[in-house]
């Protein structure tokens, strides 16, 4: 092309390029038949999108036309809905069961209320119609909001992977209402989770009988053989805030724990004044959310549960006790929390069988679950607990059966142990009287040896030896009763037969009575905040028991006489206060069995000196022993010659 426009060799290429398009296009152009079949495949394939998108959209609705091979991530983006898109992506074949409508069903019998709700299939609340709070309101073991059972299903995504889904934000549906069962019968209440179809899902199957604190809780899936991934079991959440019962919150916490039972047998626990998380090692075959006086606890009836989620890496402890929030401290006692794993095979039709306990901590009740519940009562560990269970508790049992004042109960144990224990108290005095009338040749030894203290030990055992005393006689009898005495300190705490029971000005014998309760929140440190009458009274009673049972051992000692006497004399004031403070918050039962028991006591030593043990004929007693002529024990013969080495040592190092 020239600079003055077109010229003959442009025109003829523009001309050729126009005639070989005019061609091309002649020789495309569809006839009137291609454009008759283009229109009928435009307008099939159009229909076709109406249909998918119809069928997607109308599966929210009805699962029965859900099926894996349209849950298709191109189809999805194929919605108009968003909403329904992200329900599809979220929970695939159990996108129907995210959207519902929340309703309650009651399962009730004689002693329980537990109401289910279809969101998530779960217990949210459980209540004890036969007790009440300490401020006589209705008992609750947990609460909906405060609680949580949640089961994380491991499903087939369609696409060759693994997608979540958590029970707790899925509907269950039923055809079940209120249930209310009494004596001998029993009644269930089943809510199914369906997966796309009606005979695919997961059923929650809840089975109450009359008068009992029992739910059977079966967990069955069907038609989940292509549904579970492969290897993957249930993993089960469940937690609680246990709430505020009793008088006080501290005493709750110092008893509410989690204890478990392995499949092998053996009990563990958290240690009550903890939080603190932990692994389970092995099987269980229940764990036990235990309150003061009340447990919550889920039992595997059949097989055991597996380890949780934290030996499977899932990051969370299998068991934990967590401590309040801020702000939850009058409500609530503490949080509970554990992750069971339920197994399951991969089979198209499984059932796991469970129960849950919801009732007292009162051992007739725990024992007859028949699965170990009753060994989660502390009453001590070793001697203490033994003492407990094989006297104590059998004693307060029978005692209880004749349905009189549990202060009554109290005084009558009290004198029947105090009674077992009069021979003990009876040689212990004795005892001590003997070395009453010792004392002045031991004195007069004293005097004679000077400050030879290896001398006056030779000749005070010599004297003993002569007149027949033992000077350990006075102390084995009071190491034999000490295991008592310890052992009712932990009874009558864990004795939920004390719970809310009064006596004299004492509302609740399980807690701490009070005649005074300091004004503007005014607090003692470590006293508290008012002034129990039973503790002062004990403490009263202390002075008196110490005193006596200072004139009794007067004589006991020996050379260390008057430091002792010294040492009596402040233990006569300081134990007191040292108990007054202790037991000012405890169980008002506790300090009336320590009133009575050192009333008692006082009473014995009085008729023991008054009435049976006469001193100067146990003097010449002694003085006749003299005469005799006696034949070593191998302790005593061990022990002299121990003493003669001492000595023979000690001369060498004085002539060095």
């Amino acid at each position: 092309m020239s600079a003055k426009g077109f010229d003959k060799n442009s025109i003829i290429g523009l001309v050729l390029i126009g005639a070989i398009m005019f061609v091309f296009s002649y020789i495309n152009n569809p006839s009137e038949e291609d454009i008759r079949a283009q229109k009928e495949q435009e307008a099939k394939q159009e229909q076709i999108d109406t249909q998918q998108k119809d069928e997607l959209s109308a599966a929210i609705v009805n699962p029965d036309t859900l099926t894996e091979t349209i849950i298709d991530s191109a189809i999805i983006n194929n919605l108009d809905s968003a909403n329904n898109s992200k329900l599809l992506a979220e929970y695939g074949s159990f996108a129907k069961a995210a959207v519902g409508e929340k309703k309650e069903l009651i399962l009730e019998n004689e002693k329980i209320k537990v109401t289910l709700s279809n969101k998530g299939g779960r217990v949210t609340t459980v209540q004890l119609k036969e007790f009440q709070t300490y401020d006589s309101l209705p008992l609750f073991l947990f609460h909906e909001d405060s609680s949580r059972f949640n089961i994380e299903l491991s499903t087939n995504n369609g696409l060759g992977g693994t997608r979540v889904v958590n029970t707790e934000n899925l509907y269950f549906e039923t055809e079940d209402r209120d249930v209310k069962v009494e004596g001998e019968s029993s009644n269930s209440i089943s809510m199914k989770l369906y997966y796309g179809s009606k005979d695919k899902y997961l059923e929650y199957k809840y089975t109450l009988k009359g008068n009992s604190y029992l739910v059977d809780f079966e967990l069955n899936s069907v038609g989940f053989d292509d549904v579970i991934s492969k290897d993957f079991p249930y993993y089960a959440h469940w937690s609680i805030f246990a709430p505020n019962q009793e008088k006080t919150i501290p005493n709750q916490q110092q008893k509410s724990t989690i204890y478990y039972k392995y499949n092998n047998g053996d009990i563990d626990y958290i240690f009550e004044t903890k939080y603190e998380g932990d692994e389970l090692i092995s099987p269980v075959d229940w764990i036990m959310f235990k309150q003061q006086y009340f447990n919550s606890t889920i039992i595997a009836t059949e097989k055991p549960f597996e380890k949780g989620a934290a030996s499977e890496g899932k990051g969370q402890f299998d068991i934990e006790t967590i401590e309040l929030p801020e702000g939850q401290t009058t409500n609530y006692v503490q949080g509970m929390s554990t992750y069971l794993t339920i197994p399951y095979d991969g089979g198209n039709n499984e059932s796991f069988a469970m129960q849950y306990y919801f009732g007292p901590n009162r051992s007739q009740n725990l024992e007859a679950v028949g699965i170990g519940l009753e060994e989660t009562l502390d009453y001590g560990w070793g001697i203490f607990g033994w003492v407990n269970t094989i006297l104590i508790r059998p004693v307060f049992d029978f005692l209880n059966g004749f349905n009189i004042s549990i202060g009554i109960i109290i005084l009558l144990l009290t004198l029947i142990i105090k009674s077992v224990l009069f021979p003990i108290t009876w040689k212990t005095y004795l005892s001590s009287a003997k070395m009453k009338v010792l004392k002045p040749e031991i004195e007069a030894l004293k005097k004679k040896n000077g400050n030879d203290k290896m001398k006056q030990q030779q000749a005070t055992m010599a004297l003993y030896r002569q007149t027949g005393v033992n000077p350990l006689a006075g102390c084995i009898p009071m190491l034999i009763q000490m295991p008592i005495l310890f052992a009712l300190f932990r009874f009558f705490p864990a004795t939920f037969d004390l719970r809310q029971k009064s006596f004299l000005w004492a509302e609740d014998l399980s807690t701490y009575d009070s005649i005074y309760d300091f004004p503007g929140g005014f607090d003692i440190p470590f006293y508290g905040d008012h002034i129990s009458l039973f503790t002062l009274m004990m403490a009263v009673s202390m002075i008196f028991y110490t005193k006596s049972n200072s004139q009794m051992t007067s004589g006991m000692g020996g050379d260390a006489g008057g430091a002792m006497a010294a040492q009596m004399k402040m233990m006569t004031y300081l134990m007191p206060i040292m108990m007054l403070f202790f037991f000012n918050s405890y169980a008002a039962g506790l300090s009336l069995y320590y009133l009575i028991a050192n009333l008692i006591t006082i009473g014995q030593q009085y008729a023991i000196k008054k009435w049976i043990v006469d001193e100067d004929k146990l003097m010449a007693k002694i003085q006749a022993n003299k005469t005799k002529k006696k034949k070593k024990s191998g302790f005593a013969a061990k022990l002299e010659k121990r003493m003669k080495e001492a000595q023979t040592l000690q001369e060498k190092r004085k002539k060095k």
